[in-house]
């Protein structure tokens, strides 16, 4: 359960910042900039740490070729799925969502990896004392 809802998360910052919709940070700040821009700031801020929080614990936790790796998984299955005919990539809304979900994916799984590997192997990871 605990995957799961790190994955939601991530799906939802991911999709809060920019999806086809027009209820996006990314086209709303376009639009609203120019009579809002303390709020867009703001907002924008708060989305830069939400992803730092994210990044940081996904390369602490998998690395960049983990993060690599992960992608490189989610887009084979994205590629045997088209493959077997049951995905159709001329829509371009869903090639968006699609890309939001396989993003979210490494950031889910990298957010909660170190909770998954103590499970498995009952070895706790311990951050360094000098940060």
């Amino acid at each position: 359960m605990g995957l799961l809802l790190r994955w939601v998360f991530a799906f939802a910052l991911l999709a809060l910042t920019y999806n086809p919709t027009p209820w996006n940070f990314v086209r709303w700040s376009m639009e609203n900039y120019d009579t809002s821009l303390s709020i867009t700031v703001l907002m924008g801020l708060i989305l830069l740490i939400c992803y730092i929080v994210y990044l940081r614990a996904t390369l602490r936790s998998i690395g960049g070729f983990g993060m690599f790796l992960v992608l490189a998984v989610v887009l084979a299955l994205l590629w045997v799925l088209y493959d077997l005919g049951l995905l159709a990539l001329d829509n371009r809304d869903l090639n968006v969502w699609l890309g939001l979900l396989a993003l979210s994916a490494v950031l889910g799984i990298g957010l909660g990896w170190s909770h998954v590997r103590r499970r498995l192997s009952g070895q706790a990871d311990i951050d360094d004392v000098d940060e």
